[in-house]
């Protein structure tokens, strides 16, 4: 099933926000805290392996939010444009394609698609309106 969902960046603030946030909703995490240090073969500083890789907080009307900690040890940088992406999670291998190949068009900012360590078809990028899109498929 298609969903979309904002993804937020936090420099290291991730856990701390979405408890607040789950707090603030009456709702609880979706599924378990991912850390960096839950990834096989990701090399981290050890200061940032604890850090949020992954959660998600359902929020109002069923929207998710997602987080992930920047980490700048692998070269993040946080700062105003790049904290907030929309999420489209798609049925198909092909519609991430689709979508990146319309959005990400002459984008300096992006990663093309590719099968991820965590198991599925992702892609992200900026479009020409300095919107942030993240597209991904099992």
């Amino acid at each position: 099933m298609s969903r979309v969902s904002t993804y937020l960046n936090f420099p290291g603030t991730a856990e701390e926000a979405f408890t607040f946030y789950a707090d603030l909703f009456g709702t609880s995490f979706v599924g378990p805290i991912v850390r960096f240090a839950d990834m096989p073969g990701l090399e981290v500083a050890e200061s940032e392996r604890s850090l949020v890789m992954h959660a998600e907080v359902e929020i109002l009307a069923g929207h998710v939010l997602m987080a992930t900690d920047m980490l700048a040890s692998l070269g993040h940088e946080w700062r105003v444009g790049n904290t907030t992406t929309i999420a489209l999670e798609v049925e198909s291998r092909d519609e991430v394609d689709r979508l990146y190949g319309a959005l990400g068009g002459g984008s300096v900012e992006y990663q093309a698609p590719q099968v991820m360590g965590w198991g599925q078809y992702w892609a992200t990028c900026l479009d020409r309106f300095g919107v942030r899109w993240m597209f991904s498929s099992d």
